[in-house]
């Protein structure tokens, strides 16, 4: 198997990025974070891929965590992990910020870190028997704000605190009760439903989606912080493109539009 941590594959109009550590169960070291966010620079400047997707090199794990053969070395102490946090904080970054939609494609275990970066993918999907969990209160460390923050978004502040405080595993149906994954589906269909899922969605028109992950990423924040002129752009940008003229063309002929992403 290849030695990169993280594997990039186009597969228009799909593009994969595919934790390549099995031996550690793909454990987050500072190289996985920074091809991550490399990964998904590159693309999201390629025009052919429509849906970016994340998954694990196998079924036995999304991400486990952590790699805490680092610790010692570039996490020793709260200096130390400030520094360390540059890359994780770039690769969260750039996938939240994606203009494309991006899927976790989520298998075996999902833990720690591993929770922080499905949740700053779009839509989470899972196999049955996949177990979650955030056990930083059993290593002494705390979860990052920016990861709290988009928990809570996604699971509420009790079931947040509950994971937080407990520190506990639990398994993909009780995920799927707390809207932590949207989709649940057995492990030996999982591949084939997120490809077809991802293929359906890059049939969609491409401003369109990029301008619907602003307009939620902004109106999750206060009022006042809210950037209404970069929404108003990207309204506008949809109206003046050539998809928007494609879409009412289709429409009217009961077809199904073909978008050309300008």
């Amino acid at each position: 198997m290849d030695q990169e941590t993280v594997l990039i594959r186009r597969e228009p109009p799909l593009g994969w990025l595919v934790l390549n550590r099995p031996q550690v169960r793909n454990a987050l070291n500072l190289e996985t974070w920074r091809r991550i966010a490399e990964g998904v620079a590159m693309l999201e400047t390629d025009p052919d891929i429509r849906v970016i997707i994340l998954r694990g090199a196998d079924e036995e794990a999304f991400i486990s965590g952590a790699d805490i053969s680092e610790f010692n070395e570039l996490r020793s102490n709260a200096e130390k992990a400030k520094s360390f946090r540059e890359w994780p904080n770039k690769a969260i970054a750039s996938l939240v910020n994606s203009t494309k939609p991006v899927i976790a494609m989520i298998a075996g275990i999902c833990i720690g870190g591993g929770v922080q970066v499905a949740l700053s993918c779009d839509i989470r999907i899972a196999a049955r028997g996949t177990r979650f969990g955030i056990p930083a209160a059993r290593l002494g460390l705390a979860y990052p704000l920016d990861g709290v923050v988009a928990l809570m978004q996604t699971v509420g502040a009790p079931n947040a605190r509950e994971i937080l405080l407990s520190a506990r595993l639990f398994d993909a149906e009780e995920a799927f009760a707390m809207g932590l994954i949207h989709k649940l589906v057995g492990v030996q269909e999982l591949e084939e439903f997120v490809r077809q899922y991802a293929e359906q969605m890059a049939k969609n028109a491409p401003f369109t989606m990029a301008a619907a992950k602003v307009g939620i990423r902004e109106a999750l924040k206060d009022g006042t912080d809210r950037d209404h002129k970069l929404v108003d752009e990207l309204v506008a940008r949809c109206f003046n493109s050539q998809d928007y003229r494609e879409g009412v063309r289709a429409f009217s002929e009961k077809r199904r539009p073909k978008f050309s992403g300008r």
